[in-house]
């Protein structure tokens, strides 16, 4: 037996000891059909790394349009449909719940009732949602966390060109604002279940993904040696006669010794003082 499957057991979670392939199949035929298979896989990756009960689908699959950081030839970012694996609300209400210090939730207080026309579509919906949660403190108090979301914050269009909510948020503006209230106030009450937005709140909309890697460090050119000054008060006389005979110009001597040494700037103004006329490039100095 492996070490994962000893310790799924161990933890009493009786799914994740099934074998890999039995879990795929029971998964992808009840919780998750019509799921991709590696995106299941994730599923089952997730639930094995924090030990929860997979068959009761404590995360969701969540399609979004993810931006991939890159630009098309117009200037606009390039995007891309994943499958990402998000918590859902049940999993932050399980785990509070089983802290043993949820005092309770409140029933969700909503603003008052707004109608908008959006991109065509009216909606009505309530300008805002609060969510009380209590959590009882070593010392025997009972702390009150209270979140309160917008409504125009947190709805999700049905697409990136369109200011309509998509179908879920239009059809239920204050059941889904509620959530998203609730997770608000359980992620304040209990920090340790985690800061990740909740399918929930994020179905529907994009998810910004930046690249964080450090931009590597251009090299630095290797620093050419000084061009001597005795070598170079023993040349001059003969780099000015190949000026002077319109063989190549005094640039184009500053330019063929600063590929293999550092002329200073006042042997470059003596040789500039030559009166250079253009002729031909410098080839062997």
């Amino acid at each position: 037996m492996s070490t994962a499957l000893q310790v799924s057991q161990q933890a009493g979670i009786p799914a994740l000891a099934m074998s890999e392939s039995d879990l795929m199949e029971v998964l992808s035929n009840s919780l998750y059909p019509g799921a991709k298979e590696n995106s299941i896989r994730m599923v089952v990756g997730y639930c094995r790394a924090s030990q929860l009960d997979p068959m009761q689908k404590p995360v969701h699959i969540v399609p979004m349009s993810v931006s991939t950081g890159q630009k098309d030839n117009n200037g606009w970012d390039i995007k891309e449909m994943r499958d990402v694996i998000m918590p859902g609300i049940g999993l932050y209400r399980t785990q509070a719940s089983r802290s043993g210090e949820c005092a309770g939730v409140s029933e969700p207080e909503f603003g008052e009732d707004v109608t908008e026309i959006l991109d065509g579509v009216s909606v009505t919906y309530p300008r805002w949602c609060k969510v009380t949660v209590q959590r009882l403190l070593s010392n025997g108090m009972i702390a009150h966390y209270v979140a309160k979301e917008l409504w125009k914050e947190n709805y999700a269009t049905k697409s990136s060109k369109s200011e309509a909510p998509n179908q879920m948020w239009k059809k239920r503006p204050y059941a889904q604002l509620a959530k998203c209230a609730e997770a608000q106030a359980l992620r304040k009450a209990f920090p340790e279940v985690g800061s990740q937005p909740t399918a929930e709140e994020m179905e529907g909309r994009e998810l910004a993904e930046k690249d964080i890697t450090p931009a590597p460090t251009p090299r630095q050119p290797a620093l050419l040696p000084p061009y001597p000054e005795d070598k170079f008060s023993e040349n001059l006389d003969q780099w000015k006669g190949m000026v002077d005979s319109g063989r190549c110009t005094a640039e184009d001597i500053i330019n063929k010794i600063n590929t293999r040494n550092t002329l200073s700037a006042q042997q470059e103004s003596i040789l500039r003082a030559c009166d250079p006329a253009k002729g031909a490039t410098y080839e062997n100095a």
